[in-house]
């Protein structure tokens, strides 16, 4: 037997709500999915995004792919490692950097950024490093003279300028040279 409610929903409402309840399903499972691969190498990078903690988060973040880079430190891995780095891993600590800072950080934001100042492929190949000096200032990383300031001195909140983390990947020995390499990377994945 049909309750009164059930007589005067529409079908399109019904349908809608469970449109609704699917949406909502696939989100959880995506969400699931974005660490179940492989939650010992990610597992910790949600939690300290989801807690907040953004400094942690982004040491974290380099910890993680200098491992996947197959290295113990950021100085051994070479520009040749960055051009062949996993897209995937890239878009999974993306992803989770977006969804825990309503999509103020991660590799895609400060990819847009660079993007919307000018930079491209033919700037990267060029090396070109106007466009991330440009950058670099607008997400809080260089002063206005070009110097870079001190990573201690990052703002690690959510009211940090939009795309200004991660950041301690960026700070390769190899310098412009790697971080161009690294956009590059960024455009070929299409993060």
């Amino acid at each position: 037997m049909q309750s009164d409610k059930d007589l005067t929903t529409s079908p399109q409402e019904k349908e809608l709500s469970l449109s609704e309840r699917v949406s909502r399903l696939e989100k959880r499972l995506e969400d699931a999915l974005i660490t179940i691969a492989d939650t010992h190498r990610y597992g910790k990078l949600r939690d300290l995004l989801e807690a907040g903690k953004w400094k942690e988060a982004d040491l974290e973040t380099t910890k993680v792919m200098i491992e996947i880079a197959g290295q113990t430190n950021i100085e051994d891995i070479t520009p040749d490692r960055i051009e062949t780095f996993p897209c995937n891993a890239i878009m999974v600590i993306d992803q989770l950097w977006q969804k825990y800072s309503n999509k103020r950080f991660g590799f895609s934001v400060q990819l847009r950024l660079y993007q919307s100042l000018g930079g491209n492929m033919d700037a990267i190949r060029a090396q070109k490093n106007e466009f991330l000096q440009r950058t670099g200032e607008k997400i809080g990383w260089h002063k206005k003279e070009g110097k870079r300031i001190e990573y201690d001195d990052f703002d690690f909140s959510l009211n940090a300028p939009e795309g200004g983390l991660p950041g301690n990947w960026w700070f390769s020995p190899y310098g412009a040279k790697m971080n161009n390499l690294f956009l590059a990377r960024l455009m070929t994945c299409e993060v």
